[in-house]
């Protein structure tokens, strides 16, 4: 398997590099098996269900299943991150601004210590 961990393969991906919406690259990514081969598959299916119902059954794969990270996971926190904000990009998106309020009101409670009349500098600066 090329430059895949184990985080990348807990799920199943549509590659970003695949021909047609990524399907059969990324099950054959996921399943660690030729590219070729999964498309053969699928044109033996296409031929043997019929035209529409295999490109209907292809669409919604397509649609059922997330696209690749576009930069590798490697911890459960992305790992994790990733899962949510293709779940649902709006609770992502929330998360990400509530931890960026956390942070602003630290570091103005910092700038405010610091600005202080009563800080010493003299005595922290001398340590």
């Amino acid at each position: 398997m090329k430059n895949h961990d184990k985080l990348s393969r807990s799920g199943i991906y549509r590659s970003r590099n695949g021909f047609i919406f990524g399907v059969c690259r990324g099950l054959a990514e996921h399943f660690d098996f030729s590219i070729l081969w999964a498309r053969v598959i699928a044109i033996v299916f296409l031929f043997v269900t019929g035209f529409w119902p295999a490109i209907g059954i292809y669409l919604v794969i397509a649609l059922l299943m997330k696209p690749a990270p576009v930069i590798p996971i490697k911890t459960e926190a992305e790992q994790e991150f990733y899962n949510s904000y293709s779940n649902s990009r709006h609770l992502a998106t929330q998360r990400i601004k509530k931890r960026y309020e956390n942070l602003e009101r630290r570091i103005r409670r910092m700038e405010h210590i610091v600005t202080a009349r009563e800080f010493d500098w003299e005595d922290r600066l001398s340590e």
